[in-house]
């Protein structure tokens, strides 16, 4: 289908690109950025005065609850909510049920999501066996079938030794390794610790769970040249670290959540479980930390850490609620408040939502890699098309997602997505 999008503000932080102009979409690729041929006559137009026409967003973290968890989110409900969010590129980790170990699970999964024709799907691989800690994967198997990376998702590798073993692999064929920090046996609170986890009675999860894990993965790529990509990382003195070993020149990305960026551990309130979430929101100085860190570049991404979670699992006391929250469709209204109320250069506030989480995917994109999170002349239309001035409340009835919980709940965010395209189609319009 031929589309014209027209006299929408059009922002590509991968270029710099930022002026009101048109964009001609013809065979799935943008065929004209500015001047509309003569005779392209364009089967659809959209007006997008007043609105930002932007790359689609791309999210490093969003579980899908697909398969194994139906009753917390289905594939259908759950791509739904990427493209009401703008989003239409996202990594789903590999803690499904089956895990995704075996490469037949992994092509099911691309396939199903494919026929949905909503965003584009990109697992990643289990690094060992069942999560289990113990065998590794077949890597190489599961890149054939569509992973893009491989990880353990919140489960810790007990054995530094599996670890070593699997960064060297990985380090040899040139994969990358998705880890979040986390030393077992310290992170196996419910709250962050602090002042606050005292007086409610919770049980804590140190800031030393993240940094000797951090320590761990560091002196372990020194040694294999490995590449690693760190997920949600959630403190101050984790930012110090992640920062010093880029400057020592060790191939290390890394991302932050919405909550992390945007929470601190007040907003549990009183055992609210909407903020029962992995990693835990901490104090203020941490969440300050890594919004400065985010806005310099220390850190990579923003990420929706989208984690569906059911009414029964959340109707819970706090310490035995399932942790989770949706995030889908507030990734880019939170990217743009933080914009706002920190005084990030708007650019810089969505480059973390697309080309900088594209450019960690890097050569695991194939054909897409010089495409995806930018707008260009001849590269994949995956366009975002959104209202900056328009404020909604987020309530259950205004997501997608199955899941309806979310520490955002009733919170007023700046940015309401009018139509998502994917591959040159509308995926989504309001």
């Amino acid at each position: 289908m031929k589309i014209l999008i027209q006299n929408g503000r059009v922002i590509d932080p991968a270029s710099g690109l930022d002026k009101v102009c048109d964009l001609a979409l013809a065979a799935g690729r943008i065929m004209a950025l500015g001047r509309t041929p003569a005779d392209f006559a364009p089967a659809r137009t959209i007006d997008a005065s007043g609105c930002l026409v932007l790359p689609g967003l791309v999210d490093l973290a969003a579980r899908m609850r697909e398969p194994g968890h139906e009753h917390e989110g289905m594939l259908e409900s759950e791509m739904a909510a990427a493209v009401a969010g703008g989003v239409t590129s996202l990594v789903c980790p590999p803690d499904t049920d089956p895990v995704l170990d075996e490469p037949g699970l992994v092509q099911t999964l691309k396939l199903r999501a494919e026929k949905l024709h909503c965003a584009r799907l990109f697992p990643l691989g289990a690094l060992t066996r069942g999560l289990a800690g113990e065998v590794l994967t077949e890597m190489a198997e599961l890149t054939e079938s569509g992973c893009v990376g491989f990880g353990q998702a919140d489960v810790p590798l007990a054995s530094t030794q599996v670890l070593q073993r699997a960064l060297q692999y990985a380090a040899t064929f040139g994969y990358t390794v998705w880890l979040r920090p986390q030393e077992q046996h310290l992170g196996k609170g419910v709250a962050a610790s602090g002042p606050l986890a005292t007086r409610m009675g919770l049980s804590g999860i140190p800031v030393a769970a993240e940094t000797i894990a951090l320590h761990t993965i560091f002196e372990l790529l020194k040694t294999t040249g490995a590449r690693v990509h760190l997920c949600r990382i959630s403190s101050a003195a984790g930012v110090d670290l992640v920062r010093r070993a880029k400057a020592e020149g060790l191939q290390v990305t890394c991302d932050v959540s919405i909550n992390s960026l945007m929470l601190t551990d007040m907003d549990m309130g009183y055992f609210d479980t909407r903020a029962r979430l992995v990693p835990p929101l901490r104090q203020q100085r941490d969440r300050d930390a890594l919004a400065a860190a985010l806005a310099d570049g220390t850190i990579d991404a923003l990420v929706s850490d989208h984690t569906p979670v059911d009414e029964d699992a959340k109707t819970l006391p706090f310490a035995e609620a399932e942790p989770g929250a949706t995030g889908l469709e507030l990734l880019l209204s939170v990217a743009l408040k933080w914009s706002h109320d920190g005084g990030v250069p708007l650019p810089r506030a969505l480059a973390v939502v697309t080309h900088e989480p594209a450019r960690v995917l890097g050569g695991a994109l194939g054909t897409l890699q010089a495409s995806i999170g930018r707008i260009a002349e001849g590269g994949v239309a995956d366009l975002c098309i959104v209202d900056p001035q328009a404020y909604w409340t987020v309530t259950p009835e205004a997501l997608a997602s199955q899941g309806k919980h979310t520490p955002f709940g009733t919170c007023e965010l700046p940015g309401r997505v009018r139509h998502t395209v994917v591959g040159g189609q509308v995926a989504f319009e309001r």
